[in-house]
């Protein structure tokens, strides 16, 4: 038997994949033709979203600032985006984005930027809508201003896909919204711009890549292309996140973790996310200085265990790079643990402050927060709140 059989081939199913990627060592300089080609199209003004330092420690404000200057592109920078971005800073981004006259948004930096940015791409043409009535449904937006992605990490898989993520700090909601309009008109990923991420990053954003896919391939809406994109992010990052951890500059190392979140941000564009994204989101929902990535990684045994008997071929198939024994649920689990303790991340929820007292309220944000319960509903099996209470219980 093998991982084909899994799927129905009465379903049908959409496969997408849309931006225009720049990718590989060198590639910002693109910008050069990207401005240009705004430039040409009436574009004068521009709203940059960064964090503080990456945008500039990597050397990619250099050639970006540059390319706006030489093609006469007037731009304005917001350089406050944290991790988790918060619809707050959204606000505030997208009030100085309109004043300027924005008409395009260029977004330098990991996911938290890049989704920062689609958010304010969205709110430039519904000024009087707000971060909150946009991640609460409020309304269901189908423009936006053009989005160009420089990825600083490879992890995310944001510049290529119509997801971006944002908390509303007062409800401790961490909705996840999904449009057409912020698909990324251009995306740069360049792996020289990565070398200087930091053994943690470089680790977590890895981890992030393999749960998008371990999810995207397992989902009730799975499709044959999210499963073989699946098993060749897993070979991949399996293949080239220790020699990453072992020499932080190996640049063919850096180019394939780059190409593998690339490819696991299109094949969660098309087979979608479930139980671990919406058990991390209120993790980090909660804790907002907490790593995206680490919270996914202490999960992740859980859920295999959990999804194993709908989706055992599968994941026999796209688990096989990383883990040697996946001939039941529990050695599929604990397989995986023994790869995430490889690669220096051992952690459990308790190592990170949670304790069992918090099992409530996380159980109650995954169900009552914003998009979580569509997640949750395509889960390949039933997601209910004794198995989601299960999950986070098993991960202490």
């Amino acid at each position: 038997m093998s991982w084909e059989k899994d799927l129905n081939v009465n379903d049908v199913m959409e496969i997408r994949t849309r931006t225009c990627v720049y990718f590989g060592c060198g590639a910002i300089h693109k910008i050069n033709d990207i401005a240009k080609t705004y430039a040409n199209r009436g574009i004068d003004k521009v709203v940059v979203m960064s964090g503080r330092n990456a945008y500039k420690s990597t050397g990619a404000w250099d050639v970006v600032e540059k390319a706006l200057k030489e093609n006469k592109i007037e731009y304005i920078n917001y350089d406050k985006v944290t991790p988790n971005p918060t619809t707050d800073a959204i606000d505030e981004a997208a009030k100085m984005a309109r004043e300027f006259g924005a008409k395009a948004v260029i977004t330098i930096g990991g996911g938290s930027p890049t989704d920062a940015g689609k958010s304010v791409a969205i709110l430039l043409k519904y000024p009087n809508e707000t971060g909150s009535s946009l991640y609460e449904f409020k309304f269901a937006p189908t423009e936006a201003a053009p989005v160009v992605a420089i990825n600083l990490t490879h992890g995310t898989g944001s510049e290529t896909n119509r997801f971006a993520v944002a908390t509303i700090l007062e409800k401790n909601y961490k909705p996840a919204i999904a449009y057409d309009c912020i698909y990324p008109e251009f995306a740069i990923d360049d792996p020289d711009l990565m070398t200087g991420l930091s053994p943690k990053q470089t680790r977590y954003v890895s981890i992030d890549a393999v749960n998008h896919v371990v999810e995207a391939a397992t989902s009730k809406v799975a499709s044959p292309y999210s499963v073989t994109l699946a098993r060749q992010v897993i070979e991949l990052v399996g293949k080239y996140l220790p020699k990453a951890i072992e020499n932080p500059s190996d640049k063919e190392a850096r180019y394939y973790l780059c190409y593998a979140a690339l490819m696991g941000g299109v094949c969660f564009d098309n087979g979608l996310l479930h139980y671990t994204h919406a058990l991390e989101h209120p993790l980090s929902a909660m804790k907002p200085d907490f790593s995206h990535g680490l919270g996914l990684a202490i999960l992740l045994p859980a859920v295999i265990r959990n999804i194993y008997s709908a989706k055992a071929e599968t994941l026999k198939y796209i688990l096989e790079p990383i883990a040697k024994d996946t001939a039941s649920a529990e050695k599929a689990a604990e397989s995986v643990y023994e790869w995430l303790k490889s690669v220096d991340v051992p952690n459990k929820l308790k190592d990170e402050g949670f304790t069992e007292g918090d099992v409530e309220k996380l159980t109650e944000l995954a169900f009552t927060t914003p998009s979580l319960d569509g997640l949750l509903g395509i889960a390949p099996t039933n997601a209910t709140k004794e198995a989601v209470k299960a999950i986070y219980t098993e991960s202490l």
